[in-house]
């Protein structure tokens, strides 16, 4: 058993009367998916914002490895000004690329491009080459495939699966059908 997140009794709201998350815990081993499933404004990205640190529990701990993520808005997750190859080496080796590229059907040559030469789909894959190049022991992944047409969902979720044995992933996601098949564990937040 190799723990790569482990949240223990957190506490936290924006507002101190009305909490999203109370007494809340959630363990994460290497090999294990886990998905977080609720309405919008339940609180899903805030607990990755409490995950990366990004904000703090009003108490509670959390310990976690070395993160990497995966947005669900690939604009966001890219410098307009600098090419698709120059913002993953800034942050990861390159090592595995080809396979990598192999893997989600994708060219080098759309390596040496712009973010906004791309297309959302090819972006978003893009975020996920970069995130599974930086070796991360634990992998969020923010709605990972709402950009991608159905197909292309199906093959980079098993190519993201075939990666569990390298590291753990925590899902969010609206799509009930996608973490019933892929996850270990749902984990429902927020009213129903």
């Amino acid at each position: 058993m190799n723990t790569v997140l482990d949240i223990r009794s957190i506490d936290f709201g924006y507002a101190k009367e009305h909490l999203l998350y109370r007494n809340f815990s959630l363990a994460l081993e290497r090999g294990e998916i886990k998905a977080i499933v609720g309405p919008s404004g339940a609180g899903k990205t805030t607990l990755f914002e409490l995950i990366l640190k990004q904000i703090k529990p009003f108490s509670g701990e959390i310990d976690v490895l070395k993160i990497s993520e995966v947005f669900q808005d690939p604009y966001t997750s890219f410098h307009p000004a600098h090419t698709i190859i120059s913002q993953i080496s800034d942050v990861a080796a390159l090592e595995g690329m080809e396979e990598y590229l192999e893997e989600m059907n994708l060219e080098s040559m759309f390596l040496e491009k712009l973010p906004h030469e791309l297309s959302g789909g090819q972006l978003q894959r893009a975020s996920i080459l970069r995130a599974l190049l930086m070796k991360p022991d634990l992998l969020l992944l923010d709605e990972p495939t709402s950009a991608l047409d159905n197909v292309l969902q199906l093959d980079v979720m098993k190519m993201l699966l075939q990666h569990l044995d390298t590291t753990g992933m925590l899902l969010i996601t609206h799509d009930m059908d996608l973490a019933r098949w892929c996850a270990d564990e749902i984990i429902e937040i927020g009213e129903r």
